[in-house]
């Protein structure tokens, strides 16, 4: 009898540990993904495209994931399954740690043939990844967004794509140019000189060899979008293009008559020293 109580004892022990194990992993799940409601709004972010909020990273990572599609010649519709699967695999942060192998903005397995540590955990290189795999799935253009995202995961939660749909949208539709001026973000940084390396970003990323080189709307504002989203990194204080401009200290777009409206070139202003 006494070991019986025992038994009994452990099993009651077990399960409740079970349960507040599984309740914590919803609870960082939630607080990590936005929860069952998808991504936060936008009250308090400091970026932010229509009512959905961004904190600086997501914004770097949902920027490049966007240049890099176009990059690569994918519709619109290829960069709202891309960020949907980022949101609920990273919540749009790269991380260096997940199931098992897995890495990166995607959750990408060294092991399962998508790279190196090293390159999965590079952006641009997890983002190109993803487009590919994502162009070999028969029918992706027409079939919901979370089965094309789980055809490329194959994750352990199949449905849950889904609910970030909506913001992926409405983030791609801001990083493709559909929606002008749509991504805005108010950053900060250190006096001093801008770091180097800006323009090989832009050509690894976004494929264009200058920011002199002329625009139309479309491809402008992806690259509008993607100076925004790392302004932090480059100390970018401000952004022009399309009769609009960006400002870093208020990190809101407002209408500029002194800006051309069509084919022009960026005018991106670094660290406060202008250039073309």
């Amino acid at each position: 009898m006494p070991r019986r109580h025992t038994s009994s004892r452990l099993r009651i022990v077990a399960g409740i540990l079970v349960v507040l194990l599984v309740g914590a992993g919803v609870l960082i799940w939630a607080v990590t993904s936005g929860g069952p409601g998808g991504p936060p709004k936008a009250a308090g972010a400091p970026c932010r495209v229509r009512d959905y909020g961004l904190d600086v990273a997501q914004a770097r990572n949902a920027t490049t994931i966007a240049a890099v599609g176009k990059r690569l010649g994918m519709p619109d519709h290829a960069v709202s399954i891309a960020l949907a699967t980022a949101y609920l695999e990273s919540n749009l942060h790269n991380i260096d740690f997940g199931d098992r192998d897995s890495l990166g903005l995607f959750q990408q397995r060294p092991s399962q043939g998508w790279g190196t540590p090293a390159q999965i955990l590079t952006p641009h290189y997890a983002a190109a990844n993803f487009y590919r795999h994502l162009a070999r799935v028969p029918g992706w253009q027409v079939i919901p967004v979370t089965e094309a995202a789980q055809k490329v995961q194959r994750s352990a939660l199949p449905d849950g794509y889904a609910q970030f749909e909506p913001a992926a949208r409405a983030i791609a539709e801001a990083l493709t140019g559909e929606v002008p001026a749509g991504l805005s973000c108010r950053v900060s940084f250190p006096a001093g000189p801008p770091p180097v390396g800006l323009q090989d970003a832009i050509t690894t990323e976004i494929g264009i060899p200058s920011l002199s080189a002329p625009l139309d709307q479309s491809k402008g504002w992806t690259v509008s979008s993607w100076l925004v989203g790392h302004a932090e990194d480059f100390k970018i204080a401000a952004v022009t293009f399309g009769g609009q401009r960006w400002s870093a200290s208020t990190g809101a777009w407002t209408p500029d008559p002194t800006v051309a409206m069509d084919l022009v070139g960026l005018n991106v202003s670094a660290a406060g020293v202008k250039s073309s």
